[in-house]
């Protein structure tokens, strides 16, 4: 297996395999900003998901990459489906359900900053993906194998989900886990709580946020690291990373654990900020997997994944919003030039 990705930019198959698993779906967006969805005057569609995200995060910046969902046999599944293929992304793990219709959600930042969510899945097609209609093949092929928790929250996608993660286990690639709390979505908060704390102990990286610290802990400090270390960091684990937005992020592995800050950028929105940093570290790692090892190259990794989710915030929508490497490279020597001159 290649140990460097190609410097051609394309997903030409010769840099190792990331494979993300999960829901791909429609974000409908308010045209204007700051109202809620009540008063929102028109919607304009955007591809959403956070596991497609990561997929395109990581094509974008020159990695192959690979997406496994379901969506509806309708416009908006092929459309999708079509979107992943035009960023060079594999769809062929990708399945069509011709009963139930492409998940869509509509999302938008109020003036007072909160996230409002409302989702139209009784049940869509990302919640009825099948154990026998996985791709067994494109995840042996896997160098990392990457998903969140809202494939855990019904039958039959849960099991389906499962039996990926323990091909994946067996196949030695490194499970990814990126828990994307979306509570809206889970019947009770302790269900959540109790589903995406099952398959804790199974992950080699995990990402989260301060948020997500203070609701799986039931209410602890996020910035204390004893608690981070405690209750959330576990035997297994190589590499746990807690986002801060542009404040930066932590690290936390076996044998060392650290601060690495974030980069100022214009924030027009967010969507997909998190996404492009699972993207960006996700991309380091297949080009070395034991990246969490050596502690001067995982804080280069981290700030290079800091600085996708910067670059990501200063465009509209997740997907038209996840930089090329040319992008992130460009950003980073503007960063330097900017402190020097200060």
């Amino acid at each position: 297996m290649a140990s460097h990705p190609s410097s051609d930019g394309g997903s030409g198959g010769s840099t190792p395999l990331v494979v993300c698993f999960g829901e791909m779906l429609i974000d409908f967006v308010p045209t204007v900003a700051g109202v809620s969805l009540a008063e929102a005057p028109a919607f304009e569609k955007a591809p959403g998901g956070a596991p497609a995200n990561v997929a395109v995060g990581v094509a974008r910046l020159g990695s192959s990459s690979a997406f496994i969902g379901k969506v509806g046999d309708d416009e908006f599944g092929h459309m999708l489906a079509n979107i992943l293929k035009q960023n060079n992304v594999d769809n062929s793990g990708m399945r069509f359900d011709h009963n139930a219709r492409t998940a869509l959600a509509f999302v938008t930042l109020r003036a007072d900053g909160e996230r409002e969510f409302l989702f139209f899945r009784n049940p869509s097609a990302d919640m009825l993906l099948q154990e026998s209609e996985l791709d067994v093949d494109l995840i042996k092929k896997a160098a990392i194998f990457h998903f969140g928790s809202i494939s855990l929250i019904e039958e039959p996608c849960r099991s389906a989900h499962l039996a990926a993660m323990k091909i994946a286990k067996s196949s030695g690639c490194i499970l990814s886990y990126d828990p994307n709390l979306r509570l809206p979505l889970w019947p009770s908060p302790e269900f959540a709580r109790e589903e995406i704390m099952s398959i804790w102990d199974q992950a080699d990286v995990i990402k989260i946020n301060e948020e997500e610290i203070t609701f799986l802990t039931g209410g602890d400090d996020p910035n204390d690291d004893s608690v981070v270390q405690n209750k959330l960091f576990h035997p297994n684990l190589k590499l746990l990373i807690v986002t801060e937005g542009s404040q930066g992020c932590r690290y936390y592995t076996q044998d060392f654990k650290g601060r690495v800050p974030g980069v100022k950028a214009k924030p027009v929105d967010t969507t997909g900020a998190g996404d492009a940093f699972v993207g960006g570290i996700l991309y380091r790692l297949a080009a070395d997997l034991n990246l969490y090892k050596d502690e001067k190259k995982l804080r280069d990794a981290l700030f290079f994944a800091n600085v996708c989710g910067a670059v990501t915030v200063m465009k509209r929508g997740a997907i038209p919003a996840l930089p090329t490497k040319d992008a992130v490279l460009k950003f980073i020597e503007k960063d330097a030039s900017k402190s020097e001159t200060n």
